[in-house]
């Protein structure tokens, strides 16, 4: 299939799938930060992986060039991506893989649902993947009849009990063992009704209920971690096994992938292979890494396709400063450093992407103007940690303040009147910007001292300020600033930016 073109900016997709957040996140986080159990939850689970990533970061003495040289190759990657798509389709094309492009997530829903038809097909089975809990496919295919079956333990969790992912990595992060117990007793068909929340009787309980998926289905649906332009390889990395044996024994795979998961060269997946295990689960290697490249008759799948996604990508792409969100490997550290994250789990971003990486990546996607998603740029106390923990060096906070630019710039409207931050700012940059008009304006101390109450603190300030006083006091400014004191115990003139002479100097 011929490709599309990739022009920036793109054309706007029709339907985004599961990245529109349904509310915001100020109106989100509250019910989440409520749940007791969903914090002590989270907070065990991403304080275990992150300790386990700090141990086996420590062990590489060049960890920070390879940060730096993944950085570099997704960098060329995403500078060169129509290039390399097009290298990719051709590779992939001549080793007897079919190569299908979607705009948006109603065209990719639509490939697939087609090729589905086309072999009579009424159920799949699924590796795990970012790409389709993205353009919400198991919704659309459930709608249709045509049943989706989730083998990943943790995807299989979230699916049975009728609920979203909260994490990349762990998407049943925020459930405790007894819960999933309870989960499988309810919704599994054939359990043991004396299930008990042992990890490997839970873990024997899905595996046994999934045998049977495995050898029955003729299709089966994947995303991609990495896709290699120079040879059209596709590859998986998982942690259980579940996902070679969806790669291996159907007979149709068909792979949903974002565009910027194109990796130039078969060399570079050395990197990664490196990074991304030890930033995501703390290993030191990847237990199940599947590499294929299109159809190998007798050898697993004669029947395979792969279906490129934008659904916004080159729209990210088009932002020169927020294209490097686009380098981001699905590893979730970001996440587990989050101290945001670890309050309010994931579904409070409302997205397929939580975490800092979802608060520049959805919006990117989307657009900052979407209404859904103009709340995640603020979603983060620009901390850092996400950016020192992140394997291919995201500035994400960097991001993060250019998007509250943007949705700023984005509220202005046609006539673009001065808000009054503008005002603030302004009357900031004239206060600070000669030390005349500073001492002018700390004559107002005493005013402000005077509305303070008994207490000593201001509770309430009008406009812009209330947002700050709604949920802290502000203490009352002094009687006289610094600069005042200074003046009057005359050891110098501010003004001539002179220094006193300390005890033993000179005089």
């Amino acid at each position: 299939m011929t490709a599309v073109p990739l022009g920036i900016p793109a054309i706007p997709p029709r339907g985004f799938g599961n990245i529109s957040a349904t509310e915001s996140f100020p109106d989100a986080a509250p019910q989440h930060l409520a749940n007791g159990q969903l914090r002590a939850n989270l907070r065990h689970a991403t304080h275990t992986i992150r300790d386990k990533r700090l141990r086996v970061v420590s062990e590489l003495p060049d960890w920070e060039e390879l940060r730096e040289a993944g950085s570099a190759i997704k960098a060329e990657a995403m500078e060169r991506l129509p290039e390399l798509l097009a290298q990719f389709e051709e590779q992939f094309t001549a080793r007897g893989g079919t190569v299908h492009w979607a705009r948006d997530a109603d065209e990719a829903n639509a490939i697939v649902e087609g090729l589905l038809r086309e072999r009579e097909a009424t159920e799949v089975v699924k590796v795990k993947s970012m790409a389709t809990q993205e353009i919400g496919l198991n919704e659309h295919l459930e709608e249709r009849g045509i049943a989706a079956y989730e083998t990943d333990l943790a995807e299989l969790i979230v699916q049975l009990g009728h609920d979203k992912p909260s994490h990349i990595l762990v998407p049943a992060i925020h459930r405790n063992r007894t819960e999933i117990r309870d989960i499988f007793l309810a919704e599994m068909p054939g359990v043991d009704p004396e299930l008990t929340d042992e990890p490997r009787r839970l873990a024997m309980a899905a595996r046994a209920h999934l045998r049977a998926k495995f050898l029955s289905a003729k299709v089966a649906i994947s995303g991609a971690n990495f896709g290699i332009a120079e040879t059209g390889t596709l590859g998986v990395v998982e942690s259980e096994g579940n996902g070679r044996m969806c790669l291996t024994l159907p007979e149709t795979l068909i792979t949903v992938m974002g565009i910027e998961k194109v990796l130039p060269r078969a060399e570079d997946l050395g990197v990664f292979m490196q990074l991304l295990p030890r930033s995501s689960t703390g290993e030191r290697m990847n237990p199940y890494t599947s590499l294929w490249t299109g159809a190998m008759p007798g050898d697993g799948p004669s029947d395979v396709h792969v279906i490129l996604l934008d659904n916004g990508r080159t729209r990210a792409l088009a932002d020169r400063h927020g294209r490097s969100a686009l380098h981001c490997i699905r590893c979730s550290a970001c996440m587990n450093v989050c101290p945001v994250y670890e309050r309010t789990g994931g579904h409070a971003y409302g997205s397929t992407y939580p975490g800092p990486i979802g608060a520049i990546l959805s919006p990117l996607l989307t657009g900052v103007e979407a209404e859904e998603n103009n709340s995640l740029p603020y979603a983060s106390s620009l901390c850092g940690a996400c950016f020192d923990a992140c394997p291919v060096k995201i500035n994400i906070p960097e991001i993060l303040v250019h998007l509250r630019g943007e949705d700023v710039e984005s509220r202005r409207g046609a006539k673009r009147l001065p808000s009054q931050m503008d005002l603030a700012m302004k009357g900031a940059s004239w206060a600070l910007s000669d030390g005349a008009h500073l001492g002018l304006l700390e004559r107002g101390l005493p005013l402000g001292r005077a509305a303070a109450g008994r207490d000593g603190k201001i509770s309430k300030l009008p406009g812009l300020g209330a947002g700050w006083t709604q949920s802290r006091d502000i203490p009352a400014p002094p009687a006289e600033s610094f600069r005042q004191q200074w003046k009057k115990r005359g050891k110098a003139d501010p003004q001539k930016n002179e220094t006193p002479a300390t005890e033993g100097e000179a005089q």
